[in-house]
């Protein structure tokens, strides 16, 4: 099997031949990463992964976007291509910012109407189709980035409390918006699927670390068919493609409606959050994981033979089969050791003998 065929028949629990592996660092791990091996090269081509992700939403002109902010924006800010401005915070991660809200201070349905999203280009099936084949070329399975698909984005340019109070209150600010967003999102779904993408990473993070969100009635009353509708526009066009559906923290109530709304791969069953023994137990008839290494706990504080027991143990639990692709439940932060980036890396990557045997167990 090439990559990519490695990979799809694990996520469609089919049998594997070898372990895949994926993960992403943070800038101070790239460095770290770049002064132990000596390339420059991205470490996605270095380590030879075999999904790669693409089709990231173009950068935008902060000028355009100035207006909506009732307070000066930091100067150093990053914006989304959503608007959505980010002032500098802590070293090493992306997650150590202030986030501002542009549209903290609306009032009425037209000023979200009237907002600047996103425009994709005519010629974006195109564009990416050019991109897809490339990576399908090379053996690997291409992945169609659409992470914070409806909620996050919704609730980064509203501000969270602002959002809830508004689905609460049944207010059509909270309507207007995540219908505008879900609309851009099936439009970008869409050119996913004529691009003959293998997967659809979608995802909003709905869980903290011990509870949902909200709760399971307001998920299903303004989220779950949201996200059904991305995933029925995608599959119109391609039955046989992949959802890919990321969420942090404690999410187990919502497991069924996810699988209800057509997700084929959850991510990242966070073990600081969920046992995935018992996740598997309860879905793992229908549905394929991803993660289950945690970058709170394992990843940055265990031996590399703690990791390596715990890869183990979880590919036993999915069985031979497959569905777990066995990854860091987040972006790999600064106090990780460079050794254990490594043990894991070294064990995806250990020859699997006879792995479609009865006998096989990993942990032997």
């Amino acid at each position: 099997m090439t990559d990519r065929e490695n990979a799809l028949s694990l996520f469609r629990r089919t049998g594997y031949e070898r372990v895949p592996f994926d993960f992403n660092l943070c800038d101070s791990q790239i460095e770290q990463y770049k002064k132990n091996t000596g390339s420059e090269l991205p470490y996605e081509d270095y380590f030879d992964f075999p999904l790669r992700r693409f089709g990231d939403l173009p950068p935008v002109d902060p000028n355009n976007y100035l207006k909506y902010y009732s307070e000066s924006v930091h100067p150093d800010s990053n914006f989304t291509s959503f608007g959505i401005a980010r002032e500098p915070g802590g070293e090493g991660s992306y997650h150590f910012f202030r986030m501002r809200h542009p549209m903290a201070d609306f009032d009425s349905v037209e000023q979200i109407l009237e907002y600047p999203f996103p425009v994709l280009p005519d010629n974006i099936t195109d564009i990416l189709k050019e991109q897809a084949d490339a990576i399908h070329q090379k053996g690997k399975a291409s992945v169609g980035r659409m992470s914070c698909t409806v909620w996050e984005t919704a609730w980064s340019l509203r501000g969270m409390e602002n959002l809830m109070v508004d689905m609460m209150t049944e207010s059509p600010l909270a309507e207007a918006l995540l219908d505008k967003l879900t609309a851009f999102s099936c439009e970008r779904a869409t050119n996913f699927a004529r691009a003959g993408v293998d997967i659809i990473h979608l995802g909003d993070d709905v869980g903290t670390q011990r509870s949902l969100l909200m709760s399971e009635e307001m998920y299903c009353a303004w989220l779950k068919q949201r996200i059904k509708k991305v995933i029925d526009t995608a599959r119109a066009i391609r039955p046989d493609i992949l959802i890919y559906y990321h969420s942090c923290g404690y999410i187990a109530p919502l497991i069924k409606h996810l699988i209800d709304a057509g997700i084929d791969i959850l991510d990242p069953v966070q073990p600081e959050s969920m046992d995935f023994a018992e996740i598997h137990a309860d879905f793992g008839d229908r549905l394929s994981f991803n993660g289950t290494l945690g970058t709170q706990t394992t990843l940055p504080f265990g031996t590399p033979a703690e990791i390596k027991e715990l890869i183990w143990k979880n590919l036993d639990i999915a069985g031979e089969n497959g569905g777990l692709l066995p990854c860091p439940t987040h972006t790999i932060e600064p106090e990780v050791p460079w050794e254990n980036i490594m043990a894991y890396i070294e064990t995806c990557k250990m020859k699997i003998e006879n792995v479609l045997s009865k006998d096989f167990k990993w942990s032997r």
